[in-house]
């Protein structure tokens, strides 16, 4: 196929769309504007798709991603590399490959193969990106798996066996593909559940492959160097030479001696009050880019955040001291004891790796931020609100297409013309998930002692992963943003076995991390079907790069672990040193409260947080009332907008993420997604997913850049721009009498 041919097959031919011929154009058009606007409508079903090409680049990338996203997620400043990265870089290689191998056509199993069928086409690409996202799901973002090792090798100072750790990183993944392959119905093939996040790569692949005209602008392909280019030297300044841009906590260079407007004014440990970061690493940290979140999406998160942010908190720590709030930092993920200093765990923990109840009465109770106790309570609301709000507005929908008459069911555009590929079979996706199962359950037996998680508690994390699933998936493929209930997770199994923190880790792991990897395949299954990428040929990509990157990700760990003196402890490093994982600090201190301490002690009768319980009942019902609403006022369609487990996500995640972080991240949406869509639709059809591509990209390459070139090499700047954000008494308690190292006493 020439690459004239593939241009107007894939753009703009109408021999794809016969394939649906028969229904009106009504009938298969998709329901989502942002879709109709950005994915295209046609498709060529003998472009070749697993290619040489795809599967030697497809797993190189799969490599490098995971090698370096497993590599920073241990800095202080953790970086998560996307697989933009690759989908830039595959193109021109690709390209190569294609004008350079042999054509020659070789037989293999009867079979005839081919080492060059013809120009690469967007078919390999979208397959390699494939490959890479396999990658960033391993390696970035919160990655629980490797946290899970790290915290029981570096903090516990745990033996751990090497097999044992690649039978967790493994069983995770492939149990969270199994639950992919049952859902898939649910949250691919309907078209309301749309994936923001998927436009952006669709968009730029059609930057990259497309033809375009130029008489009404730049071509996105132009406009999408420029911008790279552009991202790619700015972060130099809040990356190397500028750090203080990350965090622009002005407040504090006025008040340089005031401790509550350091707490008011910080962006790293405070509220962040006229704060913003200039750094697209800082602003797309946690919520991933704002330019693909759905303006109601933003809306609601933005309601959540200012009620949280501006008013809940310092009620509770100025006005009404809630849990003795002012004898610690109104902003800190670490773990305190009653006199405002840090708590010490390893004063309280058994040789067994278990509670030392003796030890515990001596030394004293924990104590939490007040940030960080009204974070875990939201996401007790948020869990149950979850729940709620799927099975009202969405429940009917489900329960037809668990229907039989789910066949006939109308299906847009993208979901015809898949019908000319052959599906995958369920029992392919079956046996993934009791196999990882029946080794899930080996390892429990074989490892009993290090691992602490009896089988009746794997199975129980199954089931929570089962229910819970669905639900948060259908808040992901419709808001870009998944509820979290890795809280519920420990909470539950902390009330059935405390004092036992490693069990309580792997619960949250199994229980959690297998439902985040589930909904990572089932978006890459959503990107495949707006890119037309048969489904089998999609099974095997998934299930070979998951393959492969679980065993890098392990093996990049355990060298980091073994090789790095001290890495993750604090106290024991040098003060320069990269290596303080501050992810896994609070992955840490979740084992501490849950596992080791328990729910019991600290929001039982008779415990500190006792309250925040009740948040539970509060969530379930708050849906309620918005769903009453848009039934009494149909018309009204801004009604079911009020997405009460969206809205409150605007104080998840916090720590480790900070208010100026979502702040910085709420008010870019609302530019690009609000005011450019309503009043710049044009400019905004064909550039903001472009443009949210290029500031990754451009952001990525110089990060890895800086790294290898200067700051591996100890080449690290020192004067006043590089100092955090200058606010060093926003980490002081605010209670008369309390005092504490490096702080003076408030009075």
């Amino acid at each position: 196929m020439s690459a004239q041919r593939e241009y107007e097959t894939f753009t703009g031919s109408d021999a794809a769309k016969a394939a649906a011929a028969g229904d009106s154009e009504e009938e298969h058009q998709h329901p989502v504007e942002e879709v109709r606007l950005i994915v295209p409508e046609t498709d060529d079903p003998s472009m070749p798709v697993m290619t040489f090409r795809a599967w030697f680049l497809g797993i190189i990338s799969c490599v490098l991603l995971i090698f370096l996203n497993t590599f920073f997620i241990y800095r202080t400043q953790p970086l998560t590399i996307s697989a933009i990265l690759v989908q830039i870089a595959a193109l021109p290689v690709g390209r190569i490959m294609a004008s350079t191998l042999p054509t020659r056509k070789y037989a293999v199993l009867g079979r005839s193969f081919s080492l060059n069928p013809g120009p690469f086409n967007v078919k390999e690409h979208v397959i390699i990106t494939i490959f890479a996202n396999c990658g960033v799901s391993y390696g970035g973002g919160d990655a629980y798996s490797i946290g899970a090792i790290t915290v029981m090798k570096a903090y516990y100072k745990q033996s751990v066996n090497f097999l044992c750790g690649l039978l967790i990183v493994l069983t995770t993944q492939l149990l969270g593909y199994g639950w992919a392959g049952i859902l898939r119905r649910y949250l691919v093939e309907p078209a309301e559940m749309w994936w923001p996040s998927n436009l952006a790569q669709v968009s730029l692949f059609r930057a990259l492959h497309e033809k375009e005209s130029k008489s009404d602008g730049p071509t996105r392909m132009k406009f999408f160097l420029i911008f790279m280019f552009a991202s790619f030297v700015y972060y130099a300044f809040p990356g190397y030479l500028f750090p203080i841009l990350t965090f622009f906590s002005w407040v504090c260079w006025a008040w340089p001696h005031s401790i509550t407007l350091q707490q008011i004014g910080s962006g790293y440990h405070g509220l962040g009050v006229g704060a913003f970061s200039f750094d697209w690493a800082g602003i797309s940290a946690y919520h991933g880019s704002p330019l693909v979140a759905p303006w109601f999406s933003i809306v609601n998160i933005g309601v959540g955040f200012i009620m949280f942010i501006y008013i809940i908190v310092p009620l509770c720590y100025w006005k009404f001291n809630t849990f003795d709030a002012r004898k610690f930092p109104i902003f800190s993920s670490q773990l305190f004891t009653s006199s405002g200093g840090k708590y010490d765990t390893t004063k309280i923990l058994s040789p067994h790796y278990d509670l030392d109840i003796s030890a515990y009465e001596t030394y004293g109770k924990m104590y939490l931020s007040p940030l960080f106790a009204l974070s875990i309570g939201s996401g007790f609301a948020r869990f149950t609100a979850t729940l709620t709000h799927v099975a009202l507005f969405n429940g009917s929908d489900i329960w037809k297409q668990s229907k039989s008459a789910m066949k006939n069911m109308k299906l847009d555009i993208h979901a015809k013309l898949m019908k000319c590929y052959k599906e995958v079979p369920h029992w392919w996706f079956l046996i993934l998930l009791i196999g990882s199962i029946a080794l899930a359950l080996v390892m429990c037996f074989v490892w009993e002692e290090e691992v602490q998680l009896p089988w009746w508690g794997l199975l129980f994390s199954f089931a929570l992963a089962f229910v819970v699933t669905l639900p948060v998936g259908v808040i992901q493929a419709t808001t870009n943003q998944q509820p979290g209930y890795d809280i519920i997770a420990q909470f539950i199994f902390g009330y059935i076995l405390p004092g036992k923190p490693i069990a309580n880790l792997l619960f949250k792991m199994y229980g959690r991390t297998s439902s985040v990897h589930a909904l990572s395949f089932l978006s890459d299954l959503k990107l495949g079907q707006y890119m037309k990428i048969p489904p089998r040929c999609m099974y095997t990509a998934q299930l070979v790069g998951t393959v492969v990157a679980g065993i890098v990700n392990l093996a990049v760990a355990w060298w980091m672990l073994g090789s790095i003196e001290n890495i993750c402890d604090v106290e024991a490093l040098h003060p320069d040193s990269p290596w303080t994982c501050p992810k896994f600090r609070v992955t840490f201190d979740a084992s501490v409260i849950w596992g080791l301490v328990g729910p019991r002690r600290l929001f039982g009768p008779g415990g500190m947080y006792r309250n925040l319980v009740w948040l539970f009942l509060i969530g379930a019902v708050l849906p309620v009332p918005v769903w009453v609403l848009s039934k009494i006022f149909p018309n009204k369609k801004w009604i079911p907008l009020i997405n009460i487990p969206v809205l409150s996500y605007g104080f998840a995640g916090m720590p480790p993420a900070t208010p100026t972080n979502i702040a910085s991240w709420l008010l870019t949406g609302t530019v690009f997604n609000y005011f450019i869509f309503r009043y710049r639709k044009g400019w905004w059809l064909k550039y903001n997913y472009v443009l949210s591509a290029a500031l990754d990209a451009g952001t990525a390459f110089m990060a890895v850049l800086l790294f290898f070139a200067l700051q591996n090499e100890n080449h690290d700047l020192k004067w006043w721009g590089t100092d955090l954000d200058h606010c060093p008494l926003a980490t002081c308690p605010t209670a008369p009498g309390i005092a504490v190292k490096g702080c003076p006493v408030f009075r």
